[in-house]
């Protein structure tokens, strides 16, 4: 199943980038085919949008299958009775006289008690087990076989929902990559050509510094970043720095460009299409002080902090349950599958679904982890974040903190999971401070949140470094300088650029 899941990704992906090859990647169309590929009814862009509804509507048929069941059906408790009586009554001379002209009372008698079991009602169940021994003379066999039975019947359920679950991890996971598709299919031929006029100056500027440009693409963006595409080469012998480049640009535009994250560095002999995109406002430094558990070498806390290509800055930390390798584990596949998904284009919620299927299709017993995820938008310093389990964020602003916390369960416990989500407004000098819960559950009881406000308060330090080795320092004094749990504290400052 997870085989499968893997290939139908892949084969996702191999599409989309076939695609993004026959357009702006080549350069090697005529103007006038090069205008017809990008226009709104582009041939490939309908092709994509076709692979990503057959994906939504086979994740809708997974949808439409029967769902996961509490309690047993009336043909699973008939299958009981059949059962029971064929290995205690088809011995027992009384049984055509039972099952002849009582066979109604017993079969109502029979539901009543399976009824009682699945309810664990052992009050109720001892007054049915009295009543039956009054109707059958072999009471204690028949009752024993249909407990039996009953846990028989009870483990196929619980199979039989374990199945489910998968189906619907799978039917989910479906519908994100048709989503993605849709997204990557909608940005990718809203790509343009430059307006000549652009193209002409910006042409005369890059020949004075030994680069031949051969075309030039823009995209506006809904939000107003532009985004521009130049495919060129520096004149033999030379390399030319992107930095500069981008600067050209930036005096064109008369706003700040700079090359997109993972972009070339030089531009050289050959022909490349660089990336550029409108600089942010704010950018993000971070630091982290982590302390494990005694008596164990490795922590079950794990995180990462990455600038994504879109702008916007991730800081994701995950508690693996227990302690040790076996939470290092969990917490671990955790974050570098929520690192996969953030930089393959997903939201930070799809992301997270996509990694709570994950784990409820690993289908171990007690695997699952804490996930929270802080993303600023650097153009705009709104930070969203999403929780699934774990211990509350913290907002630093001048003579104020502000606490994000969460109820809901941990990542891979059900499939259908509620994450708890919040959005606030960053500002230059904020401080965006991240922990597990091995540092909250340090401090004194039911207090925890307005002793660690009070803490936060009281560190004068500046570099979120220094900020996060204080705050563990301190909540160390509340457990006599003794870590009886993991403890992982991200800081991250916000800075006007």
């Amino acid at each position: 199943m997870q085989e499968w899941i893997i290939a139908m990704l892949v084969i996702s992906v191999l599409l989309i980038l076939r695609d993004m090859a026959k357009t702006i990647l080549t350069g090697r169309m005529s103007k006038k085919e090069e205008a017809f590929s990008l226009c709104e009814e582009h041939p490939q862009k309908e092709k994509v949008e076709r692979y990503a509804a057959s994906f939504q509507k086979l994740a809708d048929t997974f949808y439409g299958m029967p769902y996961k069941k509490e309690f047993l059906s009336s043909g699973q408790i008939e299958n009981i009775l059949m059962e029971t009586n064929a290995q205690v009554c088809v011995s027992c001379y009384h049984r055509e006289l039972c099952w002849g002209n009582r066979s109604a009372e017993l079969c109502k008698g029979v539901e009543s008690i399976v009824r009682t079991m699945e309810e664990g009602n052992e009050e109720k169940l001892d007054e049915l087990r009295i009543q039956w021994s009054e109707l059958c003379g072999k009471s204690y066999q028949y009752l024993d076989g249909i407990r039996r039975n009953f846990r028989n019947e009870k483990q196929n359920l619980v199979w039989t929902n374990r199945m489910i679950e998968s189906r619907l991890a799978v039917a989910q996971q479906l519908t994100e990559i048709a989503g993605i598709m849709e997204m990557v299919a909608s940005d990718l031929y809203d790509i343009s050509p430059a307006e000549p006029g652009f193209q002409e100056e910006l042409r005369k500027m890059l020949r004075k510094r030994h680069v031949i440009l051969k075309q030039a693409w823009v995209m506006d963006k809904a939000e107003g970043r532009r985004q521009i595409f130049l495919n060129m080469r520096a004149r033999s012998g030379q390399c030319v720095s992107v930095t500069e480049i981008s600067q050209m640009l930036s005096e064109i535009c008369e706003s700040s460009m700079t090359s997109s994250v993972g972009s070339r560095c030089i531009v050289n002999g050959e022909f490349h299409t660089v990336h550029f995109v409108e600089d942010v406002s704010y950018q993000m430094l971070y630091g982290v002080s982590r302390l494990t558990r005694e008596e164990e070498k490795i922590s079950g806390d794990n995180y990462i902090c990455r600038q994504e290509g879109d702008g916007k800055f991730v800081m994701c930390l995950s508690d693996g349950m227990g302690s040790g390798m076996d939470a290092c584990r969990e917490s671990e596949i955790v974050v570098e599958l929520l690192e996969q998904f953030l930089e393959s284009g997903f939201t930070q919620e799809a992301a997270a679904r996509m990694v709570n299927s994950a784990l409820v299709l690993k289908g171990q017993e007690g695997m699952f982890s804490t996930v929270d995820i802080c993303a600023v938008d650097l153009y705009t310093g709104i930070c969203e974040f999403l929780k699934a389990g774990a211990a509350s964020t913290f907002i630093k602003r001048d003579h104020w903190v502000e606490s994000i916390s969460s109820e809901s369960l941990a990542a891979g416990l059900v499939q259908r999971i509620d994450f708890d989500m919040a959005s606030r407004k960053l500002y230059h000098g904020d401080y965006l401070i991240m922990m597990t819960d091995g540092v909250l559950d340090a401090l004194p009881t039911e207090r925890e949140e307005e002793t660690m406000k009070e803490i936060i308060m009281d560190i004068q330090d500046e570099t979120p470094r220094e900020v996060s080795r204080g705050i563990l320092e301190r909540v160390l004094g509340y457990s006599d300088y003794r870590a009886r749990d993991d403890m992982t504290v991200l800081v991250a400052s916000v800075v006007r650029k």
